[in-house]
């Protein structure tokens, strides 16, 4: 199966973050007799058939019987602003004792850095569980857009499709119009990237910017092998080595303040398929929802059921998430503030 690019950072924490994050013997037998006979639900805050439902629908197939107490584990639905509806109410109005989770679009982990009034909540404050993908984003459009090359994209106007003005789709689009010059004309309002796959093959919009490679190569497959749609553009800290033919966004930076901005707007993609806790649950609880997580990667039936769903797995412990989020809470203002700009709805 193949992987995603690791940050160096994941790299290097990914063997002791994991051995170091046993609990005792006393939390672990507390957590257990806590999760015995409870149900687990975890929040998506995307539409159904978008990839973070079909990730979680898979994972809740085997994690129940990885935590501690083998609690029974469902999904729950809670689409809106891009995950931002979601990620309010993880934090604000969940219970804080372990039986909710939520997975939600790597922005959620920057937009009040970014100014976004409507996120209600502290990132860094999250109980971060672990990560299933680490990914990278990309651009790729339909055959109707007319298009042979990313290059293509500074000289016409080419149509796209988003979900809202927020969240990492629309975000993608305006931050390569306002870094970068292209014409990419961003239509607004598809309840997922699901609704903008139809739009794709409708022809109302001509391609999409944003969405995980990941995604394409499962939940966009049809397209692609069928050449329906053509990936042009890849978006993220480092150039993944398996799409090394793919041109990377690398390939239009031209200062090291770009470069920082660039980090910030995109670096967030190795963030693909995160889980969280809400802040206040007990440290024994975050513990055996930590190991449970990472047990059910590593579990070979686990592995086999992602591999024939076409599911990518390169998955991060729930330190290395908390570690990565904290490092991008601490970005300096300025450049903090040009990513705003760049980012900033029309």
């Amino acid at each position: 199966m193949s992987k995603m690019h690791k940050s160096g950072l994941v790299l290097a924490g990914m063997a002791l973050s994991f051995l170091s994050a046993s609990s005792n013997p006393a939390s672990a037998q507390a957590a257990s007799e806590f999760y015995r006979d409870k149900t687990v639900t975890i929040v998506v805050g995307h539409e159904p058939g978008t990839g973070f439902d079909i990730y979680s629908r898979a994972l809740i197939q085997f994690y129940g019987k990885h935590i501690a107490g083998q609690p029974k584990v469902i999904v729950q639905n809670m689409p809106g602003a891009s995950g931002v509806s979601a990620a309010n109410w993880v934090y604000n109005i969940a219970p804080k004792d372990g039986t909710v989770l939520g997975t939600f679009s790597q922005n959620i982990t920057v937009e009040r850095l970014f100014g976004n009034t409507s996120a209600k909540y502290d990132a860094a404050a999250f109980n971060w569980i672990g990560n299933m993908e680490e990914s990278a984003a990309a651009c790729a459009f339909s055959p109707a857009a007319g298009i042979k090359d990313f290059d293509d994209v500074f000289k016409r106007e080419i149509v796209i499709g988003a979900v809202g003005a927020t969240g990492p789709i629309g975000q993608s689009g305006r931050a390569l119009n306002n870094l970068f010059g292209t014409k990419l004309k961003i239509i607004y309002g598809y309840k997922g990237t699901a609704s903008v796959k139809l739009a794709v093959q409708n022809d109302e919009v001509k391609g999409i910017c944003g969405l995980p490679i990941s995604t394409f190569k499962a939940f966009w497959k049809d397209l692609l092998d069928n050449g329906g749609i053509k990936m042009m553009l890849q978006m993220s800290s480092k150039p993944l080595t398996e799409f090394a033919g793919l041109k990377h966004i690398d390939s239009y930076v031209k200062t090291d303040e770009q470069r920082q901005i660039v980090d910030l707007i995109f670096g967030t993609q190795v963030l693909g398929r995160i889980y969280t806790a809400p802040p206040g649950v007990s440290t024994d609880r975050v513990n055996a929802l930590r190991e449970g997580f990472m047990r059910t990667m590593k579990d070979p039936e686990f592995i086999t059921y992602a591999e024939k769903a076409q599911i990518y797995l390169s998955p991060a412990s729930g330190e290395e998430v908390q570690a990565l989020v904290k490092r991008f809470q601490e970005a300096s203002p300025a450049i903090v503030e040009k990513a705003m700009a760049a980012i900033k709805p029309d």
